[in-house]
């Protein structure tokens, strides 16, 4: 996949030998990491009939949102994985505001099943935004409980990754994730 050196997509460098590294070390991340991307975009998405975005416009637009940004600092591909993971979310989160925002009153439920199995999980519209409005409250509280939700959900990561990257336990991450899930669980189905 051909990707512009800088966020104008004209080729060009910047001109700063410092920002143009860090640029290419950025494409270099997302190329090796890009079928992943596309993989968790696809199971993300599932089960989302209304969806205009397909998991490669989601990986290519979360590309996009990335690109702006071309003196980012990226410690390894898992902390490129959680970055891009946020950028897919800011994504499906405007979109979703974006169809719901006629819907409005249409008594469409949402709920939100978290469990160990995240590829099973179906996510509409609805059931996004009452996600990430759950999960931008959780952040308030807890922003390592909130980060952790993002970095499964929306990143896929295991829980070795998060632990990894975060730089904590494994059984941390395990307790945290089980705690998030038990707060969030009430505010889904109130959101319903």
């Amino acid at each position: 996949m051909a990707v512009p050196n800088n966020a104008n997509g004209n080729g060009e460098g910047s001109g700063r030998p410092d920002v143009d590294g860090k640029r290419q070390a950025l494409d270099e991340l997302f190329s090796l990491t890009y079928e992943e991307l596309r993989r968790l975009a696809s199971s993300v998405k599932r089960g989302d009939p209304s969806n205009t975005l397909n998991p490669t416009a989601l990986v290519n637009e979360a590309w996009l949102k990335l690109a702006k940004y071309p003196a980012l600092v990226v410690a390894s591909p898992l902390h490129f994985k959680r970055i891009a993971a946020r950028a897919m979310r800011q994504l499906l989160i405007e979109a979703a505001r974006r169809r719901n925002a006629h819907k409005r009153g249409d008594g469409e439920a949402a709920y939100i099943s978290f469990d160990d199995s995240l590829a099973k999980t179906t996510s509409t519209a609805a059931e996004l935004v009452a996600l990430d409005d759950a999960l931008v409250e959780l952040a308030r509280l807890d922003p390592r409980q909130s980060a952790i939700v993002e970095s499964r959900f929306f990143g896929g990561l295991e829980i070795r990754e998060i632990a990894s990257l975060l730089d904590i336990s494994e059984a941390t991450v395990m307790r945290d994730w089980r705690a998030a899930r038990a707060w969030l669980g009430p505010r889904l189905q109130r959101n319903a």
